[in-house]
């Protein structure tokens, strides 16, 4: 044992692993497993059910279950006595992750992560769900059981109801196996040619119209991702409208769909203020209160949409919002050698978002009078907040409008704005930063690198060109 193991009261099997994510769990009581033969012939000598937790290291309700479950001896012990338990990083393994899921939502109807699913010994799951409370938890009037009881319910089923886990297990084996044949088949269909009619797409194009959010962008209700992708394909259908290449008129212009979106996003919670980037998603329909965590994935994608709508508009706001977010990842996510890191998580000094919200004493502290005034006027800061008593900066309404209401002009605003932002970013970097996954994933670095190499040939860019080009080079 190392010294640095030493001081720990547990240390289990994750020690050995370089996924951060995992080395956070290897002093948990729990004897987890990483994935592998080991811990499925484990669970086949022993004939114990599989316990299987997926997550990532940025995902801030997979660190409140770590703490509530993980480090209970209590839970650890049941976990110990009934299952082989493996500890898998979504990031490191999305292929697992992606069986599995398809599992819990086949199950429940919703996923996420921490992502918990119980299995046969040979890998098959039966049961499953996401986060779960160390105790029973009441919610209005309903009742979300609470971890102990999740276990000792799965370990009782697998060992006096098998028929009935084996029956839910082939189902679920026979589902997944069905989903992962394409049904797409023959000479000459979209499978064998690659190509779609564009008035198919015209459809799908109005099928995603239907589910826009007209007041808030972005489609369906809580909780809402950014949807790149969708906004993608609008876009491009948004151009071949304007080529006429499109005979059937939308009922809704796609265009307005993406930039409503676009501007929305860009001026709620979701996208930091301060220090530009994205948040992972947001828990309301409004963008307002985020899942804190950045992920490079969502800013390598989203820092494109916002390019390519500059580049079909011309708005200079959308360049603003590619900037920002770009220049967010070369200050926090670039390694020495130019490589990108993963992730940025939600949580600093044990709590979601402490690093990214303010309280009106922290700001009125740090800016002078009337800068104060305008600033959180602006960016809609009030003394009772909204998230847990702080503030996520967001923008309610537009700069003029704000400089009507002050009775100042909107120079005299918008000076103030710009230098609010700057004071009080190096006041927040003063604080202590969220934890950064510093594991580096190819696909998700070539997303990045071709953000890079866009924005610094569309917007003129040396300085983005060369991060492009140190990349491919670690790459």
């Amino acid at each position: 044992m190392s010294e640095i193991e030493g001081q720990h009261k547990h240390t289990n099997r994750l020690i050995n692993e370089t996924s951060p994510y995992l080395l956070q769990h290897a002093h948990n009581p729990v004897d987890w497993y990483p994935w592998g033969e080991e811990a499925l012939q484990k669970a086949k000598s022993e004939d114990k059910p599989i316990l299987l937790s997926v997550g990532y290291s940025a995902c801030h309700w997979c660190h409140v279950m770590e703490r509530e479950s993980f480090e209970n001896e209590e839970i650890a012990d049941l976990m110990n006595q009934h299952f082989v338990s493996i500890k898998v990083d979504r990031e490191e393994r999305p292929d697992i992750d992606s069986i599995y899921m398809q599992a819990v939502q086949a199950l429940t109807q919703q996923g996420g992560w921490p992502m918990t699913v119980f299995l046969t010994p040979d890998g098959r799951p039966f049961y499953g769900g996401t986060y779960y409370p160390p105790r029973d938890r009441q919610y209005g009037r309903e009742v979300m059981p609470g971890f102990p009881r999740i276990l000792l319910t799965m370990a009782d089923v697998y060992q006096n109801r098998r028929d009935q886990v084996e029956e839910q297990a082939a189902q679920l084996a026979d589902y997944l196996q069905k989903r992962s044949s394409s049904p797409l088949r023959g000479k000459g269909d979209i499978a064998s040619t690659g190509a779609m009619p564009l008035e198919m797409l015209a459809n799908a194009s109005q099928e995603l119209a239907a589910d826009f959010d007209a007041a808030h962008g972005g489609f369906g209700n809580a909780p809402k991702f950014p949807n790149t992708m969708a906004l993608e394909f609008l876009l491009r259908m948004h151009l071949h409208r304007v080529r006429g290449e499109i005979g059937t008129k939308a009922t809704r212009p796609e265009l307005e769909i993406v930039e409503t979106t676009l501007q929305r996003m860009a001026h709620g919670g979701i996208y930091d203020q301060l220090g530009g980037g994205f948040h992972r998603y947001s828990v309301d329909a409004e963008w307002l209160v985020p899942h804190f965590e950045k992920m490079l994935y969502d800013n390598a994608l989203l820092s494109r949409i916002y390019l390519h709508a500059y580049l079909v508009t011309g708005n200079p706001f959308y360049r603003r919002i590619v900037e920002e977010t770009l220049d967010y990842v070369v200050r926090e996510m670039v390694s020495p050698e130019g490589g990108f890191y993963s992730t940025q998580d939600a949580d600093s000094e044990g709590e979601e978002g402490k690093f990214f919200t303010w309280t009106p004493d922290e700001i009125e502290a740090a800016l002078p009078g009337e800068d104060a005034a305008l600033f959180m006027l602006y960016y809609d800061v009030s003394r009772r907040g909204n998230f847990e008593g702080k503030n996520i900066l967001h923008v309610e309404r537009d700069a003029q409008a704000v400089a009507d209401q002050a009775q100042v002009s909107l120079e005299r605003l918008q000076d103030a704005l710009e230098r609010g932002r700057k004071t009080l970013f190096q006041v927040r970097e003063q604080r202590v930063k969220p934890g950064r996954d510093e594991k580096i994933l190819t696909s998700w670095n070539g997303l990045m690198l071709r953000s890079f190499a866009e924005a610094g040939r569309c917007l003129e860019r040396a300085d983005y060109l060369q991060v492009a080009v140190k990349n491919a080079g670690f790459l």
